[in-house]
């Protein structure tokens, strides 16, 4: 029989490949965001959806970390993000309508379809920042957007 502490500390070591395996998971909890969008003008096309998770790139579609597509639903239009980590996000969305994949623009670059973005609006001289933008996700999220 052994003693007391060298017991514990022989289960301990016997034991310790599983919490070197779950400590990297210990800090990532996911989260959902669901986004209600108000103000869809029509039931036509689709309601895209960017999520950005840093400043570099933002409203550049490569730069995107996470998409998503909805059928459009005349006057409110809701849908559901899972599995996003713990982090900061802005989100960006339009209203699809002819379904092109693509936010259409006039000769100046401002949008011809409806678009929205979370915490802030169109300005007059073009998108909003990502910071102003931007929220911390760490909890479920319920945000609402609103079509300019």
């Amino acid at each position: 029989m052994l003693p007391l502490g060298l017991d514990f500390a022989l289960t301990m070591k016997k034991y310790s490949w599983l919490l070197l395996f779950a400590f990297p998971f210990l800090g990532m909890s996911q989260y959902s965001l669901s986004v209600e969008v108000q103000g869809v003008k029509s039931s036509i096309g689709n309601i895209n959806i960017a999520i950005y998770n840093r400043s570099q790139g933002f409203l550049k579609f490569e730069e995107v970390f996470k998409v998503d597509r909805i059928a459009a639903k005349e006057a409110t239009t809701n849908f559901k993000i899972m599995d996003l980590p713990n982090g900061e996000y802005a989100v960006a969305i339009f209203h699809d309508e002819n379904g092109n994949d693509r936010l259409d623009t006039n000769w100046l670059g401002i949008p011809k379809e409806s678009v929205a973005f979370s915490n802030a609006k169109i300005k007059a001289f073009g998108p909003p920042s990502y910071k102003e933008c931007a929220f911390n996700l760490n909890r479920d999220l319920d945000l609402k957007m609103e079509f300019n």
